[in-house]
């Protein structure tokens, strides 16, 4: 770790980690603009770093930016820069209209901070016993493990869990096309040859994250929003608001770290639930909703404290925490590495760069955005008419770079419209980017498991560690069917 931290001190290392949590911060700022198509956007140019721990460096920065980023337009537009921030407008923005937009905002910059840092304290400490743990499962134990992810993400995807099953399904199914990791034979492929390997990660992912939010872009290219006129005054709070919101900031972040620690939830459902939670034990819970301290730092400490949980997962078994996170494991893909167990024995370097990091960069966002947030209320309102043509070519040409051919954009264009239809039938596109991830994982490690057994699949439910997975597999799927009668019945 220590040597994680002076890598982090050298001149180059510095200006990655800073350019991307300003690029986070800002995008995250525009409403419309998310941390997944910044990221995704990004891959391409990470592609040719000879250092996997500089790209990292890079992204993981971004990531801790773009969340932080929501809460100046929620506060001061009324509109979530991301998803994470939906919860803040609730309160930040009638505080800000009520004459307290720069409290609002110093409220909602520490909180993030200290969410921020109590969830990198649970990255260190929890990552390697897990990675180490997991070490000793087997190929049946890591399939019925990526099994139990699937389900997970399908049960908790929304309100509906058939649309969040039939996403992790369809994200299964565009895994499918390439080479066969049993027989080596060409499946799916309908007579492209570019198809042998599959598709690849990149477009994909440029399609459904950005192309389709360009789509959206376009379609509201006319729509403008009026921001609350900002002022400074309350923006750095005093030691007795510390002691006053302690208890809150602490609980919100222990929520926001284990709600990211699950597969696929997704830091607006770690803000939903610390909000709900702070609600529920404050003193004055009828001013929850008009401008309620306490539900700004409930917010915004339980989303940033997503990002550490979320990360404990990735590097410890290689199982996306969140849709960034699934982005950043095709970065580690992309990066010749591979993900998993194996990750801490083989690139200790990465994932102790990753932790350090994590931990520097929540501390530059907090720095930035008490310096720039002034500056970056102007950016909220710029003109779609003028950041659409611009992202556009960024996404041509990050898909066209990597392997220099139009096959790869013309796979942007098809997942953009997929994914542009996907969300307007409300089905959700985080269970396919981690079903199309996870997929070939499950496929290959049951194939080795067949192999070792003798093509017996009775190891599934004989052993003890994918006995219990697949058991919380049936157990995640068939709640929400429970809940859903028991509510009929009462």
């Amino acid at each position: 770790m220590l040597d994680a931290f002076v890598y982090l001190v050298e001149p180059w290392s510095c200006f990655l980690m800073a350019l991307g949590v300003v690029l986070g911060v800002i995008v995250g700022a525009i409403p419309g603009l998310t941390g997944a198509m910044l990221i995704a956007l990004t891959l391409p140019l990470t592609y040719n770093m000879a250092n996997p721990a500089d790209a990292m460096v890079l992204l993981v920065s971004m990531y801790v930016g773009s969340i932080s980023g929501g809460l100046i337009s929620a506060t001061l537009l009324r509109m979530p820069g991301t998803p994470a921030s939906i919860m803040t407008t609730l309160d930040g923005y009638p505080m800000a209209s009520s004459g307290k937009p720069g409290r609002a905002l110093g409220l909602g910059v520490a909180a993030s901070f200290v969410g921020g840092l109590i969830s990198w304290i649970f990255l260190v400490l929890l990552s390697k016993p897990i990675a180490e743990w997991s070490t000793h499962l087997g190929p049946f134990d890591f399939f019925s493990l990526a099994f139990m992810a699937l389900m997970l993400i399908a049960s908790i995807s929304g309100k509906s869990l058939s649309r969040g099953a039939l996403s992790g399904a369809l994200g299964v199914l565009a895994s499918l096309p390439g080479t066969h990791p049993a027989t080596g034979e060409p499946r799916m492929t309908f007579g492209f040859a570019e198809l042998d390997s599959g598709f690849n990660l990149l477009p994909v992912l440029i399609g459904l994250f950005a192309v389709s939010q360009l789509v959206r872009e376009v379609l509201q290219i006319d729509q403008h929003a009026k921001a609350t006129k900002y002022d400074s005054q309350g923006l750095l709070l005093g030691i007795g608001d510390w002691l006053k919101h302690a208890v809150n900031m602490i609980r919100s972040s222990l929520i926001g770290t284990w709600v990211g620690i699950l597969p696929g939830v997704g830091a607006n459902i770690g803000s939903v639930l610390s909000y709900s939670a702070a609600k529920a034990s404050s003193k004055t819970p009828e001013e929850f909703g008009g401008g309620s301290e306490e539900g700004i730092i409930a917010s915004e400490a339980a989303n940033n404290a997503t990002v550490g949980g979320a990360l404990i997962p990735l590097v410890a078994l290689g199982i996306p925490g969140s849709v960034i996170d699934a982005i950043l494991l095709g970065a580690l893909v992309l990066h010749g590495l591979t993900p998993g167990p194996l990750l801490f024995k083989d690139s200790p370097d990465v994932v102790y760069t990753i932790m350090a990091t994590t931990l520097v960069a929540n501390c530059l966002m907090a720095v930035f955005m008490l310096l720039a947030i002034r500056y970056l209320t102007y950016l909220m309102l710029a003109p779609r008419a003028y950041l659409v043509p611009i992202i556009m070519v960024f996404c041509v040409v990050g898909s066209y770079a990597q392997n220099n051919r139009m096959f790869d954009v013309w796979v942007m264009l098809a997942f953009g419209a997929i994914g542009f239809g996907m969300e307007a039938i409300k089905i959700p596109l985080a269970p396919f980017v981690i079903g199309f991830i996870l997929a070939p994982i499950a496929e290959e490690n049951l194939g080795a498991g067949l192999q070792s057994s003798g093509r017996s699949y009775w190891p599934i439910v004989t052993s003890p560690f994918s006995l219990l997975f697949c058991a919380v597999a049936v157990l995640l799927l068939l709640w929400p069917v429970f809940r859903r009668r028991k509510a009929e019945g009462l």
